[in-house]
């Protein structure tokens, strides 16, 4: 049997963090339908979340405080943000690579770089900054078939650098500390594998590409990911119809969210005590079958965690 969050969970032998506990259900804050619901993110000073629509070509905000929804429409596919720290806005992945999106100037986004001329089957997918401000984003294969997706790191001077290749559709990345140092977690979701590397913060680099976790079926694949303040990874899976919080050294399940949905994409901390996982879900290949099983697919859900995530990093540009 799995663990729940009904009532706390004793941790596996050696784990490096204790388990979470929720304080209430899982609930739908914004029923839209998503086609392909993602990059979920929490706006500190806005106090707002954000996610985005993929295949929709939409930005969406929610305010917990009043409930108000807006929703920004672009002339291609927008896939992940981050906020800025020296200026208003986002620095964003749309289809070719990253852009400049600022939600109050009311004009279109502005790319900075486009690291994929030639591979004009790609788009770019999820994404964040690091805690130097660089933001991470990774391309894949529209199709979902070829190995043709890399992972990138983009800096406020300018600087583009792959550093992995070979994946066909990419997913994350996270970071937390573990007991051989600071990590990053990184995901082919074609593949059902999460990888770990070695990563210098100082430098920007990462090294050491480990299989960290190889999923099985009955999970789904893994999509989005977060981090909390314990540095324990919360990932969501696409077709598993979940999240799952593991230990970071060990790879052990702590705990398990079900939702009423079966492709589950991306979380990410929110709410004024960063108590709140904000989850995003997607029903695009969905049969009318499945959506009338599962009505709420493509909804925007939340659940109150014991313990609390981390703030997103902002770009340092």
């Amino acid at each position: 049997m799995r663990p729940s969050l009904d009532t706390p969970i004793p941790p596996p032998s050696g784990a490096s963090a204790s388990a979470p506990t929720s304080t209430g259900a899982v609930r739908c804050v914004v029923a839209l339908g998503n086609a392909l619901g993602e990059g979920v993110l929490w706006s500190v000073r806005e106090q707002a979340v954000y996610w985005v629509d993929i295949l929709q070509r939409e930005l969406h905000r929610w305010s917990p405080a009043t409930s108000a929804h807006q929703r920004w429409t672009f002339d291609e596919e927008i896939s992940a943000i981050a906020e800025r720290a020296n200026a208003p806005g986002f620095i964003v992945t749309l289809r070719r690579g990253f852009a400049l999106f600022d939600p109050a100037a009311d004009i279109a986004p502005r790319y900075l770089h486009q690291p994929e001329p030639e591979r004009t089957g790609n788009r770019f997918n999820d994404g964040k900054c690091d805690a130097q401000g660089r933001f991470w984003g990774g391309s894949m294969d529209f199709a979902c078939e070829a190995p043709t997706g890399a992972l990138y790191s983009y800096t406020a001077s300018g600087d583009c650098v792959r550093h992995d290749d070979g994946f066909a559709v990419t997913n994350g990345p996270t970071w937390a500390t573990t007991a051989r140092g600071p990590a990053m977690f990184f995901n082919d979701t074609v593949q059902g594998t999460t990888y770990r590397y070695r990563c210098d913060l100082a430098t920007g680099t990462v090294s050491d590409k480990t299989l960290w976790k190889r999923w099985p079926a009955a999970d789904g694949v893994p999509d989005g990911m977060t981090t909390d303040a314990q540095g324990r990874l919360w990932i969501a899976h696409w077709g598993g119809g979940c999240v799952t919080c593991h230990d970071a050294d060990t790879a052990e399940e702590l705990a398990r969210i079900t939702l009423p949905v079966s492709q589950v994409t991306n979380c990410a901390f929110g709410g004024a005590d960063l108590r709140t996982l904000y989850i995003t879900s997607a029903r695009t290949g969905l049969t009318p079958e499945q959506i009338a099983a599962e009505p709420l697919a493509g909804a925007l859900f939340a659940v109150d965690i014991s313990t609390p995530g981390l703030p997103a990093h902002l770009f340092g540009g």
